[in-house]
């Protein structure tokens, strides 16, 4: 998983924690991936999330049984197996609050692997969480190693042609400044005359940051700045001695600095968010299977279950991802365009 510093990986795809998955010490398969060892600890009907987080996310158990009619709708090759096997793409470094080791440097944590203990509850399976590369979680699908991708994956039509998607988040950019700044993006490209702001070389906030960039030049607005830099120590120095007035990256990754610096003098806030799809759709996370594998269905069955009681807000609020929710999972939904992917 790169870093959001290098190219648009988070978003994309680019762009838990966990007792229950406690990666396997000297067990690393081919192709970068590391299994994962299930060991549960919680008790019958309860699901913890945000254990081992590093103070990433408030520590939260959840009240969540297996669901009789959902789990019906599972495949039979699943349903006999009585285990959930779900990817996740974030070695080797990680991407924190999304997936990464937790504070005891050998269990995987993160919002992404706690979804899919939660999802797998519903479904009355055991989940076995599979950690490996960006490019061989994919690989995991194709080959039947891994039966879904819980891994910030966004929906694409491109993606379509192999997989099938049942939506859980919202796939969204964000604007970070100081705590004590008052502006706020509203969504009108406008409202950024006359700010600099900083984002990452390459990625798909810069393109939309720079067509703002370009339009309010022609209209003959206050410049838009835009900075850049090579590490993030030096962009929130920026940030927090003022000279620069916010941050465009991923939203995941910048909630989870506003949730790391809450209590200090460098503390910030979100302020404000734009589709990862651009302006013409809302971007979208989903729980990713191999294409006609039965799938979807159940996965978004379970996961309209969590909206429905309530289990769904609780794991966003653990997480600081509130801001990032859907009303409901649709199977397939309309992905970013095949211009776009």
């Amino acid at each position: 998983m790169p870093s959001q510093f290098s190219r648009r990986g988070l978003l994309r795809g680019i762009t838990a924690a966990t007792a229950v998955v406690t990666l396997a010490t000297g067990l690393t398969a081919c192709g970068g991936e590391t299994e994962a060892a299930t060991k549960t600890t919680d008790t019958a009907g309860t699901v913890t999330v945000g254990r081992l987080s590093n103070d990433a996310a408030k520590e939260t158990e959840i009240k969540v049984s297996e669901v009789k009619s959902i789990s019906a709708e599972l495949p039979s090759d699943i349903k006999k197996s009585g285990k959930l096997v779900i990817g996740i793409g974030f070695l080797p470094s990680g991407s924190p609050p999304l997936g990464y080791i937790g504070s005891d440097q050998k269990t995987a944590t993160g919002s992404e692997p706690d979804f899919g203990r939660l999802i797998a509850a519903v479904l009355g399976l055991e989940p076995e969480v599979r950690n490996s590369t960006w490019e061989n979680l994919f690989i995991g699908l194709d080959s039947g190693k891994v039966d879904v991708a819980i891994s910030n994956v966004t929906d694409t039509e491109e993606r379509k042609k192999k997989y099938e998607f049942a939506s859980y988040r919202k796939d969204d950019l964000a604007f970070e400044t100081k705590k004590d700044d008052t502006w706020t993006f509203d969504g009108n490209y406008e409202s950024l005359a006359g700010k600099t702001v900083s984002v990452g070389n390459g990625t798909n906030q810069e393109k939309i940051l720079l067509e703002w960039k370009a339009k309010l030049a022609k209209e003959g607005k206050k410049p838009l700045t835009v900075k850049y830099f090579q590490e993030s120590n030096s962009l929130y120095l920026a940030l927090n001695s003022g000279k620069i007035d916010a941050y465009f990256g991923p939203n995941p990754s910048l909630a989870y600095h506003v949730t790391k610096t809450a209590d200090t003098p460098q503390a910030t806030r979100i302020a404000g968010q734009f589709s990862g799809a651009g302006d013409s759709l809302q971007g979208l996370i989903a729980a990713t299977a191999k294409k006609d594998s039965g799938l979807a269905k159940p996965l978004a069955d379970a996961i309209n279950h969590l909206i429905e009681n309530g289990q769904y807000a609780e794991w966003l609020k653990a997480w600081n991802l509130s801001n990032e929710a859907v009303e409901k999972s649709e199977v397939n939904p309309p992905g970013l365009p095949l211009t776009n992917s």
